[in-house]
């Protein structure tokens, strides 16, 4: 049996098929359970290989560290089925994720899909990996390689192109990627991804009005059953942020953003980032900290991603839990001298980086400049996207400013100006009509 996309299954039924095809519809549009969805197909069809290849993909990439154990037996069982040659190097991949080797990984999927550029998962666990690995260039490239095999015609083409749109809008190609992220929101409306793809644009722009009326107009659509919802909302909220609107962005925090208190990793990533942007500017947040760092508690001791390690310090230092933050520079001592990439990434970033935030806690500005200094310009290794490492940029400025380093402090601001200066409104026009190829 073949999926849609013409590639041969091992082990699969009409009826698992067909649950397999939601599961990964689900999966590219964020919405739904694709677990539940993929769980169903096993159990209509235990010898499906891309079965158990999709459930280890849905525990690894929201770093979890708790989805690794399930990832692992699901990678066991795929193992020691029959397979083909391209299910066969979906569990390398997989393999390469669990014993922590990101890059080892990108690599398998980018050799995948050369051969199969029409595999839509490994396109799209690739394109994960880059953004955890920090690789704007890939989050680009990886996708356009693959884009003349797809159209219209072929299921998933959407989120091929919010893909293409996120790696276009972070290697600063901001017409184009806008283009592309508003095709793929036309041709999948639930394309959550590719909203967001949008919103990036316009945050990185300075388009903050666009960027509301952008969100706001259909959230429905990427809002309804989406388990990305969270993240959408934080960029609404930042919006509200750039025009001074706190009281909107405290409202968002205590609504769709974290008023469930939600103890998923991406989404505690968000509530710490929201409110240390608050911090940062003086705003008194109340004890809104405290269900933050209450759910950190449980995971930030496993340093097994270190972006996450310093969202996870941001909020012991914003509800005062100094045990909490010392465990967690443990645990990356630890984290430095294991094996995998993450010890790198910890090393060159998330270390330094997440020192820093504890020095500004303790109110030495000076040494979260020095800390953050050398690390700004390739900050980027230890994984996120532009908009939310622009945490760094504003705690190093903030920390200029309170250390009384005026000049650095001006020179910094000016340099941010700079890179967020407002589209022109014929750049924004020809975006939005212009006739790019879709394929570009």
């Amino acid at each position: 049996m073949k999926d849609f996309a013409g590639y041969e299954l091992s082990g699969a039924s009409a009826r698992s098929h067909a649950a397999l095809e939601l599961g990964m519809h689900e999966f590219r549009c964020y919405i739904g359970d694709p677990v539940a969805t993929v769980e169903r197909a096993l159990a209509d069809s235990p010898e499906l290989v891309m079965g158990h290849v999709l459930k280890a993909y849905l525990y690894l990439m929201g770093t979890e560290p708790g989805g690794l154990p399930v990832a692992r037996d699901a990678h066991a069982t795929a193992a020691a089925l029959p397979a083909n040659e391209r299910e066969t190097r979906h569990r390398q991949a997989i393999g390469h994720l669990t014993e922590g080797r990101w890059r080892a990984a990108g690599r398998a999927l980018e050799d995948l899909t050369v051969e199969y550029p029409r595999d839509a998962l490994a396109l799209q666990a690739g394109h994960q990996i880059d953004f955890f690995t920090g690789d704007s260039r890939m989050l680009r490239d990886r996708i356009a390689r693959a884009l003349p095999a797809w159209s219209k015609g072929v299921p998933g083409y959407h989120a091929v192109l919010g893909m293409h749109a996120f790696g276009l809008e972070e290697t600063g190609d901001y017409l184009h990627a806008e283009a592309q992220g508003r095709l793929s929101v036309e041709l999948e409306p639930r394309d959550g991804w590719g909203q967001h793809a949008v919103a990036h644009v316009m945050e990185m722009q300075g388009r903050r009005r666009e960027g509301i009326a952008w969100m706001r107009a259909n959230t429905d659509n990427w809002a309804r059953d989406s388990f990305f919802a969270v993240h959408n909302w934080w960029h609404v909220a930042l919006f509200h942020l750039g025009l001074d609107e706190v009281g909107e962005v405290l409202a968002l925090f205590g609504g769709p953003v974290y008023g469930k208190a939600s103890n998923i990793v991406l989404e505690m990533i968000d509530a710490s980032a929201l409110l240390w942007r608050l911090h940062l500017r003086g705003v008194n947040v109340g004890n809104r900290w405290e269900a933050v760092a209450r759910n950190w508690e449980t995971v930030a001791a496993a340093g097994n991603y270190a972006f996450n390690d310093m969202h996870a310090m941001m909020a012991f230092v914003g509800a005062g839990r100094a045990r909490a933050a010392d465990a967690v520079l443990e645990a990356q001592r630890a984290a430095m001298d294991a094996a995998g990439d993450n010890a790198q990434f910890t090393r060159e970033v998330g270390h330094p980086a997440t020192r820093a935030i504890k020095a500004f806690g303790d109110g030495d500005y000076a040494e979260t400049v020095r800390l953050l200094r050398p690390i700004r310009h390739y900050a980027h290794r230890f994984g996120g996207s532009h908009a939310q490492r622009d945490l760094l940029d504003l705690t190093l400025i903030e920390a200029a400013t309170r250390s009384g380093q005026d000049r650095l402090a001006a020179a910094l601001r000016a340099e941010r100006a700079s890179a967020r200066c407002e589209a022109s409104p014929a750049a924004v026009r020809s975006a939005r009509t212009g006739p790019l190829s879709a394929a570009a």
